[in-house]
């Protein structure tokens, strides 16, 4: 009760300026229309005015100065009184939002664990203008005392576009700042390790009793550090626990424990849908979530890759029918067919049930209750591709994304990954992938017209040796669609109809003609240029305009 009155004049602070920042916007729109008029014939469309020459012709230019003259101080006034209400903002901002973080302390003791204050979520939704003029004006302020934001996603959801709008390199600094918040160093390198806190693993099983030992190590204790000693062997520090997380990411695809199964493009992983067949399959997901987290938690990248789909479901986006392609490019061309024609006449008679496929039988899947009864139409298809989506993406695979998911949010809390996109993500667990050139020159074919010894290819090469690792990564991008190359190398690259080799094409040179690709097909349509110079120049622009824009052959 002492505290009513506080949250009172908390509330009516946030009513004040909130009523000011209406106020301001107001007077900027009417300060732009005014500056507009003042800029006068020089800069309208409207035809000069003659001039009379009458005798009251001074008093009026006099009057007429006189107007302009009043009119700037009411800009110059009414831009004063805008800074100042910016300053008040940047003064009481953080005062006011500590006092708000305490005010969803108060009303978080009165509920069940877990549950936000349906008081407190009122009070974000009425002062909902303001605190997002808060967070735009400095979003680190979420991690400083909007802690409830993090807390809460039904409340985060609201201003995760401004969030997601600052650069990746400082949400990055956030997420670790925030995640290692009351932490001791956690570089073991750098203090004492106790005996009992090392994992001791075997090599020749490294996956199982890399399991085990997690599973019974002190969360707390992992969070903070990481020691790692092979059975048999002295060494120890950050070398081997890098050499522990490489290791640990190739064996978590291995398909002996049938977890996860290549995509359709060979590159990414996806769970197994199938992967029951080993009894111990959640407990090895789990495990492969917390490695996962582990990995993230100490900044080591994993050598494995993930489809979108599933990075999307670590961040708790939902899939759309593009995702199918990873797994089956054949049914998302059909999908996105549906999508693009009416179906009205062409009697597919689809249902809102399909066929899937269970340890090799094929069974009948409801889409929904009574799916089997109900036509797919012209009105109701995009529910069915959507539908559909989720059946393949999501529902046949349900099971192993929870129990992955249970082991990561061990170490890594769904509110901060949430700060990034899939794309990120990836970015995060696995770093850029590296590309050896040597192997993509040997594997690489060449047509109309060209051949290894041309000069143009020769130049084509120099250039792709002097791309900085993240251009050379846009550029298999922009002629295959993937951003990695498959396990094996080059040579193992996947085109529409199986293995199909880089391809460059001879094209005809104009002026200012840029590359394009045909990724269907793997094969880059490379202009003869007449200069290494103009090459690369061209090359860069079509990779930085285009690298996510496709054609087909």
């Amino acid at each position: 009760q002492p505290l009513e009155l506080l949250w009172h004049s908390l509330d009516e602070w946030l009513v004040l300026i909130a009523t000011e920042l209406m106020k301001n916007k107001k007077d900027s729109a009417n300060i732009t229309s005014i500056l507009l008029k003042q800029k006068g014939p020089d800069h309208q469309d409207a035809t000069p005015t003659p001039s009379f020459a009458a005798a009251g012709s001074e008093s009026r230019e006099e009057l007429s100065t006189d107007t302009r003259d009043s009119k700037t101080y009411e800009v110059a006034g009414k831009q004063e009184a805008y800074t100042d209400c910016q300053d008040v903002i940047s003064m009481t901002a953080n005062r006011l939002s500590a006092v708000i973080q305490a005010f969803y302390m108060c009303c978080s003791c009165q509920m069940p664990q877990g549950m936000t204050s349906p008081r407190f979520i009122e009070f974000v939704c009425k002062h909902d203008d303001v605190l997002k003029c808060f967070v735009n004006r400095n979003p680190k302020i979420i991690f400083d005392h909007f802690h409830f934001l993090l807390e809460c996603p039904e409340l985060m959801s609201r201003f995760m576009h401004i969030i997601k709008a600052q650069p990746f390199k400082d949400r990055c600094e956030w997420f670790y700042e925030h995640l290692h918040s009351g932490q001791p160093d956690s570089d073991m390198v750098h203090r004492p390790v106790n005996e009992n806190d090392i994992l001791l693993v075997h090599r020749d099983s490294i996956f199982r009793s890399s399991c085990e030992v997690v599973s019974k190590a002190n969360c707390a204790k992992l969070k903070q550090g990481i020691a790692v000693r092979f059975h048999g062997e002295e060494g120890m520090g950050q070398g081997v626990v890098r050499e522990w997380f490489d290791i640990l990411s190739s064996e978590i695809v291995n398909p002996d424990y049938a977890l996860f199964t290549q995509s359709a493009d060979g590159t990414t992983f996806q769970p197994n849908s199938n992967s029951s067949v080993n009894p111990d399959h959640l407990n090895y997901f789990r495990f492969a979530g917390q490695i996962l987290g582990l990995a993230l938690n100490h900044r080591q990248l994993v050598n494995i890759y993930f489809t979108r789909s599933f990075y999307k479901h670590i961040l708790g986006i939902p899939v759309n029918y593009q995702d199918v392609a990873s797994i089956d490019p054949e049914y998302a061309k059909n999908l996105q067919w549906i999508l693009d024609n009416d179906i009205s006449d062409l009697g597919l008679e689809l249902t809102f049930s399909v066929e899937t496929d269970v340890f090799g039988a094929m069974e009948e899947v409801p889409l929904k209750p009574g799916g089997a009864s109900i036509l797919v139409t012209q009105e109701n298809k995009a529910e069915y591709v959507q539908l559909v989506t989720e059946l393949r993406m999501t529902r046949a695979i349900q099971p192993q994304i929870n129990a992955f998911l249970q082991g990561f949010h061990m170490f890594i809390p769904p509110s901060l990954i949430q700060l990034f996109d899939e794309y990120e993500l990836e970015l995060l667990l696995s770093g850029m992938p590296e590309i050896d050139v040597n192997d993509w020159l040997k594997n690489t074919e060449y047509t109309s017209g060209y051949e290894r010894g041309d000069q143009v290819i020769q130049w084509f090469w120099d250039v792709v040796e002097e791309l900085t690792q993240e251009e050379r990564v846009l550029l298999l991008q922009f002629v295959t669609g993937s951003s990695r190359v498959p396990h094996g190398g080059f040579a193992h690259i996947m085109g529409g109809s199986g293995l199909q080799n880089f391809t460059i094409a001879a094209v005809p040179y104009t002026a200012n003609l840029l590359p394009t690709s045909s990724t269907c097909i793997n094969m880059l349509k490379l202009p003869e240029y007449p200069s290494k110079e103009i090459l690369k120049d061209r090359l860069l622009v079509a990779l930085h305009c285009g690298s996510y824009g496709y054609t087909m052959a």
